[in-house]
């Protein structure tokens, strides 16, 4: 299967050719997928060299022209390094841009500290106006990037991991979906962490909601759900832990409840390793979110994946 950076380049070449307000704004990675694009349009397709903050910058300045960009690097590069820019050439401005990540939180491990994100969509939460859209796979990918170049002027996050679930499933860019109901509490997995997030869950009476649309956050959905399986609440993103802790707590501000968030560690892991050994060591794959989600809602984690390291 390719991954959802696969289908970055041939998605957003189609939108440069169906759409003249389409602009894509590159620091030198990923700018082999643009040559042919390029060529049909060397005045929408802009490869600023690796200068991050000008990346933005430019994007910014596209966008005060009525263009649409789409700004693509890695995330820490993307977000972290050019934040001054995305706070205030987009948001004080009050313009808008499609920016579409790459690496996720620790995709290539071997680039080092600097190449890994956990804190991308925690920085975009200190700043208004922002959604943010986490595929789970590479179809999901491709439509949520379409809806997010479609959505007018607003500013988008679209954040591709190379980690995939088998499966895609129906995504429409604000809502969750129901994967799975129970009655003993309700486990909110995001984006390429939901297959984790069924073997973990397998036998135990969980609601899972599976969530490739962050922010907004679906309010409505978790509160729906709580209403049958109770208001202890798991939440599983691929990025820091508990970065959507404060979202959930104000959906069910009015009523008693837990929430546990689970995700990635704020210590640094000083080891290259693999994108497999990070998910292990942060406690992301399926053994390891069985028994802290089992403890947290007060099931019996039971013997259902012996042997399972994630999916």
């Amino acid at each position: 299967m390719d991954t959802m950076r696969d289908r970055l380049a041939p998605a957003v070449s189609r939108l440069l050719d169906e759409d003249p307000r389409v602009a894509v704004v590159l620091a030198e990675i990923g700018k082999d997928g643009f040559t042919d694009a390029w060529r049909r349009h060397p005045d929408r397709v802009i490869n600023v060299g690796i200068r991050e903050q000008l990346l933005v910058g430019a994007g910014a300045g596209l966008a005060l022209t009525g263009m649409r960009p789409v700004l693509h690097t890695f995330a820490s590069f993307l977000v972290e390094r050019p934040f001054e820019q995305v706070k205030l050439d987009l948001g004080h401005q009050g313009v808008g841009a499609v920016l579409v990540s790459a690496a996720a939180s620790f995709d290539w491990p071997a680039g080092g500290y600097t190449h890994m994100a956990p804190g991308d969509v925690a920085l975009l939460d200190t700043l208004d106006g922002w959604t943010v859209h986490v595929p789970g796979h590479p179809d999901e990918a491709e439509t949520l990037l379409r809806h997010a170049v479609a959505a007018g002027d607003d500013r988008v996050y679209v954040r591709l991991s190379v980690q995939s679930n088998a499966h895609r499933r129906p995504v429409d860019g604000e809502h969750f979906v129901t994967v799975r109901e129970g009655r003993s509490g309700v486990v909110v997995a995001v984006g390429p962490l939901l297959d984790a997030v069924l073997t973990a869950t397998e036998g135990l009476d969980a609601t899972v909601l599976y969530a490739t649309t962050v922010r907004p956050f679906d309010a409505a959905a978790l509160r729906r759900a709580t209403e049958a399986a109770g208001t202890d609440v798991v939440l599983v993103e691929p990025y820091l832990a508990g970065t959507s802790a404060s979202a959930a707590n104000e959906a069910l501000r009015d009523v008693p409840h837990r929430v546990l968030g689970l995700g990635v560690r704020r210590a640094e892991l000083r080891r290259y390793g693999t994108a497999e050994e990070h998910t292990a060591a942060h406690g992301l794959d399926a053994r390891s979110l069985r028994e802290r989600i089992s403890a947290f809602l007060g099931t019996r984690a039971g013997a259902g994946i012996a042997g399972a390291s994630g999916v």
